[in-house]
């Protein structure tokens, strides 16, 4: 094994030139390879955490801008929810509706407490909003019906915002917080984890539309819904609940940009069969650049072999089995897959560790609402050894044809070539 080694070396170093180019091929391969597959985690990654902040039997309902023109009205009508479509949503779809909740959203609000003062947003949400986005609560209690049925000026932060402004997070509860010149008690805390937004905190729904003016008015509808977990139920259900808003709100029941809908469960499907194309066409597209290193592989070791095919003769001549031509053609030709690959893998490693170490925590603002869009791009080991190992593997199998070509030459041919 030795003297294979040895031979190997000293061929190596007689084409220096041949071999790093070929090594190179082979390290820009898999380097490419895992950096791609970190870059698809990355966006994986933040389509599941900006998932995970919600349950998987919601319904969202958005107010749009008609389409068509209905009832006298001409289209281009904004469409604002109010408090009817909770009502009809609880009554008329009790069978498909746990639950119908309503949400207002604010921001640019001022909070403050003793001299600290901070901007912040404030929403008015149902008690149910603790199940839908998930929340944790740390400290205290969420919104109950009894703050909503009495209006109370009660107030849920998040513990964020009462690491403002107090010295530990459960010495907040009690304490009376002003938000716009109105003060309200905090009577909870809930954890940031798996939320990305800023400062933050929660009031009763009634208590928002009250002290601030919103009349009837509903941003955003959320229903918890119950037997509505594919497609074509949901299609149904889309359908019978948009027919019944445009009774409400006089639009056309054919009228698709009068009210928009979005069931997280199907969401949620959806994305994940997105998220598997993408991981798949990474793979091919890895996949494919390896090979070209691979193809490198076999043509040097086509190279090589019709270079040493006299020095092969004379070993056959002298005694030398077939086995030993073979184990060193393949030798070399795993020598250098496995190095050079080894040298992209760690580049690969190394460079996925770059991203996320810089972009590893980018998020995206909207509508007040902050999401994730590039985390954590990394490969798991065993990913980048089983890489490794395909490359290994393709390098013998590149380096096996020329080798067996090798041996099957006879003596006095191999003696005669040039």
């Amino acid at each position: 094994m030795f003297d294979d080694l040895g031979e190997i070396w000293t061929h190596l170093k007689l084409n220096k030139l041949r071999t790093a180019l070929t090594g190179l091929s082979v390290s820009v391969g898999i380097f490419l390879l895992i950096t791609l597959l970190g870059s698809g985690n990355g966006l994986i990654n933040a389509f599941k955490a900006n998932q995970g902040g919600m349950a998987m039997d919601v319904v969202k309902v958005y107010p749009g801008i008609t389409d068509e023109a209905y009832g006298g009205w001409e289209k281009g009508r904004e469409i604002q929810l109010d408090n009817r479509d909770i009502r009809m949503a609880n009554g008329q779809f009790s069978d498909r509706v746990i639950e119908a909740a309503g949400q207002i959203s604010l921001s640019g609000g001022t909070m403050s407490y003793g001299d600290r003062s901070f901007s912040a947003s404030l929403g008015g949400y149902y008690p149910a909003n603790e199940h839908i986005n998930k929340l944790k609560i740390i400290y205290g209690r969420y919104i109950n019906n009894k703050d909503m049925e009495e209006r109370r000026k009660v107030i849920v932060l998040s513990e964020k915002t009462a690491k403002q402004f107090f010295s530990t997070v459960s010495d907040a509860i009690g304490k009376s917080l002003r938000v716009d010149g109105n003060v309200y008690v905090v009577v909870g805390i809930f954890s940031d984890e798996g939320r990305f937004g800023g400062m933050e905190g929660h009031i009763p729904f009634t208590t928002l539309q009250l002290i601030y003016k919103k009349g009837q008015k509903v941003d955003q509808l959320t229903l918890q819904t119950r037997n509505i977990s594919d497609a074509a139920s949901d299609s149904l259900f889309q359908r019978d609940f948009k027919k019944a808003e445009a009774g409400i709100h006089s639009f056309s029941p054919t009228d698709e940009g009068a009210i928009w809908m979005f069931n997280t469960a199907i969401g949620a499907e959806e994305t994940d069969k997105a998220m598997g194309y993408l991981n798949t066409a990474l793979w091919v597209i890895g996949l494919l650049t390896l090979l070209s290193g691979v193809v490198g592989i076999s043509n040097i070791m086509l190279i090589t072999v019709k270079e040493r095919t006299h020095e092969f003769g004379i070993r056959k001549a002298l005694g030398a089995r077939s086995w030993s031509i073979l184990r060193s053609v393949l030798l070399e030709s795993v020598i250098i897959t496995a190095f050079s690959g080894y040298i992209g893998l760690v580049c690969g490693i190394l460079m996925t560790e770059y991203l996320n170490a810089t972009t590893g925590q980018e998020t995206l603002t909207v509508a007040d609402q902050t999401m994730y869009t590039f985390l954590n791009p990394t490969v798991d080991m065993a990913v980048a050894i089983e890489a490794l190992a395909v490359l290994i593997v393709a390098g013998l199998v590149a380096g096996f044809f020329p080798a067996w070509k090798a041996v099957r030459v006879k003596p006095i041919e191999a003696l005669n070539a040039h």
